[in-house]
């Protein structure tokens, strides 16, 4: 399955869109953090696509062909085991880019990635992206800072597998589906909410029931809804904060005006408390 090339923006008075028309403020956090300069001439050499459900957007071991840059929806990072399922060991949506990797100067993508919460995101071959990448530093740091921010989301989830519940991570993982998508009210299945945890569906509607008692979530033939966000933060593992400190740190939403330092090796992470609950 292909993502599909959509029409974003309003219209111009000539009758054609403008890249200026086509995006907003905060579709895409990379993209936003670059220079003007810089971001107006990637998105001048993008596409708008469509985000389409269960959409395999690059093969674990393959050529890259195009990057990513998500609008809305979120995209699963997949590793692949000869004779096993496959496991998600990362998430992206409108924080990131699949494809980040190019920036190395590599062109094999190192997880299989499928689009699990469908949206849309700006398109451009991995041709074009090399051609900006060696333009300039800017859009460089952007990509590489994005990948240590992987590579922490990564540890985290290993961690988080291990040393957390069902329940304290599936609520982890709702939220990270809320920062994702625009999409009220969330449109998950147990089931797919099971395989991205790697639990059993049993396991994971047990979970669900008593997050939806306490008034935290409802629940209804595929439609989920946060009934209390804040709430729903205070079960969460303590991942979910500290991806979201790492993600204020090394990527900031550029209207918050906040500076980045530019050295990764400055960050000291905490790792994931154990959680009795």
């Amino acid at each position: 399955m292909r993502c599909k090339t959509v029409k974003r923006g309003r219209q111009a008075h000539s009758g054609e869109h403008s890249v200026a028309d086509l995006v907003t403020p905060a579709d895409n956090l990379l993209i936003d953090s670059l220079p003007p300069a810089v971001r107006t001439r990637l998105l001048a050499v993008c596409e708008p696509v469509a985000l389409l459900p269960h959409a395999i957007l690059c093969e674990q071991g393959q050529r890259s062909r195009a990057a990513y840059f998500p609008t809305d929806g979120a995209i699963s990072l997949m590793t692949v085991v000869a004779g096993e399922s496959n496991v998600e060991v990362a998430r992206l949506g409108p924080e990131g880019m699949l494809g980040a990797h190019l920036a190395l100067g590599i062109s094999e993508s190192p997880l299989r990635a499928v689009v699990c919460y469908p949206g849309s995101a700006w398109r451009l071959t991995s041709v074009a992206l090399r051609r900006e990448l060696n333009r300039g530093s800017a859009l460089q740091r952007c990509c590489r800072r994005y990948l240590y921010l992987l590579t922490c989301q990564q540890a985290t989830s290993v961690a988080c597998e291990r040393l957390h519940t069902i329940g304290a991570r599936l609520a982890r993982l709702l939220l990270m589906l809320c920062d994702r998508t625009r999409t009220r009210p969330l449109l998950v299945t147990h089931e797919s909410l099971a395989l991205t945890l790697g639990a059993r569906r049993v396991s994971v509607t047990m979970a669900a029931g008593h997050l939806s008692r306490d008034g935290l979530i409802t629940y209804h033939r595929g439609e989920l809804q946060v009934l209390d966000r804040p709430g729903l933060e205070s079960v969460a593992c303590s991942c979910y904060a500290a991806d979201r400190l790492e993600q204020q740190r090394w990527m900031p939403d550029p209207r918050a005006g906040t500076e980045v330092d530019l050295v990764p090796g400055s960050s000291m992470r905490r790792p994931p408390q154990r959680r009795s609950t």
